[in-house]
């Protein structure tokens, strides 16, 4: 049975703490076997709502094996930057120990400043809580801190950005552990969308998604990692399982874009971010946008 092992910082972000906790408690819920445990690196931290904690056993107790997981929340952006959080050296070698086991390590918001100043980000592409992105950059110049993604996945390193983002994060893992139509399940009883987006844009996966309805979320999911392929409204019905009519209908109704309108805008989004690329041709943008020519391209870039 795997672990999970949250850290509770001192000036712990509550939400960073609380919502990939809630994640794993509730696939326990579920019948799912995981072990969580609670560890602090100060004693009796205290949120930065004020909120301060019990008696909770030392990083140092934890006995974690190849495979089991350490989840560092986010904390006040002062303390980050203060003197004694640099000073933490033996948090910091204990978790690239736990990384040199095998142990995977995640951050939630700024809690990867952690993980940056145990190593663990040399190399990687890793994110953040979106104010702390040029911050995290330049004291960490080894790693290369994505902007806009919900979180960044790395074998045994994992990092999310801020707040809600650790949600997704923990969702991510749970769906590794368990699979897609469990932690589906789970996201559910959440009463909150599994929105897995790997180093996709967050405007292209999250605009248009304020709903619960999973079917409409699969046609979505689909036309997001499928542009080039099989796009017309008979073949998304049938990742829907409904009619083309009624497709159409709920899809609107849901969404409040039409499903033509929502692939414009995933394809427009998905062009902008491959014509960053000089050596990327119009041609080649517009295959991968599932365009016959780049005049269409050019036509919904205008």
């Amino acid at each position: 049975m795997k672990t999970i092992a949250f850290i509770i910082p001192p000036t712990v972000e509550l939400l960073d703490l609380a919502g990939p906790v809630q994640v794993f408690t509730e696939a326990r819920f579920y019948q799912f076997k995981i072990n969580i445990e609670f560890y602090v690196f100060q004693s009796n931290p205290v949120s930065t709502c004020g909120l301060g904690f019990g008696t909770i056993a030392s990083f140092s107790d934890a006995e974690l094996k190849d495979g089991d997981y350490v989840f560092v929340p986010g904390m006040d952006q002062n303390y980050v930057r203060s003197p004694a959080f640099r000073k933490e050296k033996k948090f910091f070698d204990w978790l690239k120990d736990c990384a040199d086991r095998k142990v995977n390590i995640c951050s939630v918001c700024n809690g990867a400043f952690a993980l940056g100043e145990a190593g663990l980000l040399n190399g990687l592409e890793c994110t953040t809580h979106w104010r702390r992105v040029d911050e995290l950059q330049q004291r960490f110049p080894q790693t290369k801190v994505l902007t806009d993604v919900l979180y960044s996945k790395n074998a045994g390193v994992s990092t999310s950005g801020g707040i809600t983002a650790g949600i997704d994060l923990a969702l991510s893992i749970l769906k590794d552990l368990a699979g897609a139509p469990f932690t589906q399940k789970v996201a559910r009883g959440l009463v909150h969308y599994l929105r897995n987006n790997d180093h996709k844009k967050e405007v292209i996966y999250l605009d248009f998604r304020n709903h619960l309805n999973i079917k409409i979320h699969d046609v979505q999911n689909y036309l997001v990692d499928n542009l080039s392929g099989a796009t017309s409204i008979s073949n998304l019905a049938l990742v829907a399982e409904m009619s083309p009519e009624n497709l159409k209908r709920v899809f609107k109704e849901t969404t409040g874009i039409s499903v033509s309108g929502y692939l414009t805008q995933v394809r427009l989004e998905t062009a902008k971010t491959l014509l960053k690329n000089p050596e990327n041709s119009l041609a080649y943008v517009a295959s991968r946008c599932g365009l016959k020519t780049a005049s269409q391209l050019q036509r919904i870039l205008k």
